[in-house]
């Protein structure tokens, strides 16, 4: 196949039917590509018994307000009150793997999904909201639970 400069600037669907592709097998070539995108991280499951030791160093960030850590698909955080929170991992807009906490709120790296710490949107990305869970703390043993 002789292919003249002319040609050289041409699209995925031109190319694929250029070199043989077409009908069923270019759809699927084409939206094949496509799939990667549109596919979510793995959704966490809700954690039965999550415990965290906070004088273990690997925790050190609950010993600061605002700070967090994320252990086992779920986002352990402390609030500006000095409460502790938890949420999942997983952010509602697009089901990505990448809720972090920032001072005040949950946050998804991903897409700017914001939650409130009850797990309620605060904006169009993060307006189906997040699971939250019940944290509880004996001793330094802080304990999360769905």
């Amino acid at each position: 196949m002789d292919i003249s400069k002319s040609e050289s600037n041409i699209n995925r669907h031109e190319f694929l039917r250029k070199i043989g592709f077409a009908g069923s097998a270019l759809a699927a070539v084409y939206f094949a590509g496509h799939l990667q995108s549109c596919t979510n991280d793995r959704v966490n499951p809700a954690p039965t018994n999550l415990t965290l030791d906070l004088t273990s160093s690997e925790n050190a960030a609950l010993k600061t307000n605002g700070g967090y850590v994320i252990k086992d698909g779920v986002v352990i955080a402390r609030s500006n009150t000095g409460a502790y929170i938890a949420a999942t991992l997983t952010c509602s807009h697009e089901g990505k793997n990448q809720i972090t906490y920032q001072t005040d709120h949950f946050y998804c790296t991903a897409h700017g999904a914001k939650y409130d710490n009850t797990g309620k949107g605060l904006n169009s990305e993060g307006k189906n909201g997040i699971a939250v869970y019940t944290t509880s703390l004996t001793g330094n043993i802080l304990t999360v639970t769905a």
